[in-house]
């Protein structure tokens, strides 16, 4: 082996390293109305419309609660960009010298809360009351 090689190796890896791009990811979520609390998988992220950040793509459980609305608990896919698949990721997230910004925005509409039917409670609970 030339006794070039190697500086010249390590001046490339260590080149790519420092000019590599890197894979900003966001999501925002919005609500209609806004300022409605949001939890994604577990974590309270905050109130809508808010931005956060991600680190994976893939099912993502929703919870979205304000008061006067019904709580709404869904789930949305979140699906990669082609050049987050193998081998294209390496292109994008280390060889690129140039940022990418990978953003996804969902909108969710909140339902009021709807008080029962008074019938319909007294129905449910003689039903209720016969089965006992």
């Amino acid at each position: 082996m030339n006794k070039w090689n190697i500086p010249v190796l390590l001046a490339v890896a260590l080149a790519v390293t420092l000019f590599a791009g890197c894979v900003e990811r966001r999501l925002t979520i919005n609500t209609k109305p806004e300022d409605a609390l949001v939890v994604l998988n577990d974590e309270e992220i905050g109130q809508s419309p808010v931005t956060v950040p991600f680190n994976w793509y893939g099912d993502y459980n929703v919870r979205i609660s304000k008061d006067g609305y019904q709580t709404l608990k869904t789930h949305r896919l979140l699906q990669g960009p082609w050049y987050d698949k193998f081998p294209w990721d390496f292109f994008a997230q280390i060889v690129n010298p140039k940022r990418i910004i990978d953003s996804y925005e969902w909108t969710f509409e909140l339902s009021p809360k709807q008080p029962p039917d008074r019938e319909q409670l007294i129905k449910n609970a003689q039903d209720l009351k016969e089965k006992l």
